[in-house]
């Protein structure tokens, strides 16, 4: 940006660095962050955590790492959001036991885990199919007294009705409209998808109250039932 003639402040920066990131361009991404750095542009918490968020989506654990103790070293305490993304980053890799030792750490350095980390831990569990460990952490939050959101159920869902058990999934459908949380468009595009047989379609349409796929059943003599 410099050799535009352009002199950008910390947010054209962190913008620039967060749209490499979302494109899975981390190279980029940090070349624009150590551009910043020669240009005598102080980095904030959030342009690390912008930074950090761009080796997370990828699964890229050292880099993350590195530059959450570059926040440290930067005297920028890593707030709930910088823990959140490096557990994302184990996620992502996928290191599901190096996810859970970072979890336990949020703790141990004063960081009371919410909603979006025992989520990220639900969501890891739920794309490694292990919905033994999947459940076991949603009891754990519960039991905290973190009440789930569309997002945990939607994804509990999906993962039993991927490893064909669309009972469960329909259990967990359920449970949102029980927990004062409806199901938005989301997880009633996720439920159809789930349901494989004819019985199943039909208790996903009308759960979802989905009318499309209905098809009127014709007897002899012209007459249907819609």
């Amino acid at each position: 940006m410099q050799r535009a003639g352009l002199r950008p402040d910390v947010v054209s920066y962190a913008l620039l660095i967060h749209a490499y990131g979302k494109a899975r361009r981390e190279d980029e991404a940090l070349a624009v962050f150590e551009e910043m750095l020669d240009a005598g542009v102080r980095p904030t918490r959030k342009a690390y955590n912008i930074l950090l968020d761009a080796f997370a989506i990828s699964g890229l654990v050292e880099q993350a790492r590195t530059v959450f103790m570059c926040m440290r070293r930067d005297r920028f305490t890593p707030d709930l959001c910088s823990y959140a993304t490096l557990l994302s980053a184990y996620i992502n890799a996928p290191d599901m036991e190096g996810a859970e030792k970072f979890f336990k750490r949020l703790r141990q350095d004063g960081i009371e885990p919410n909603i979006v980390t025992y989520g990220t831990l639900i969501k890891g569990y739920a794309k490694m199919n292990d919905l033994e460990k999947m459940m076991q952490k949603y009891e754990e939050m519960v039991t905290s007294g973190i009440k789930a959101n569309q997002i945990i159920f939607t994804t509990m869902m999906d993962a039993y009705g991927r490893n064909k058990d669309f009972g469960s999934a329909v259990f967990w459908f359920k449970e949102m409209e029980v927990h004062g949380c409806p199901p938005d468009q989301k997880a009633k595009k996720v439920l159809l998808s789930l349901a494989k047989t004819d019985e199943e379609r039909e208790e996903a349409d009308q759960l979802t109250g989905n009318k499309s796929n209905y098809q009127s059943t014709r007897f002899p003599g012209g007459g249907s039932i819609d």
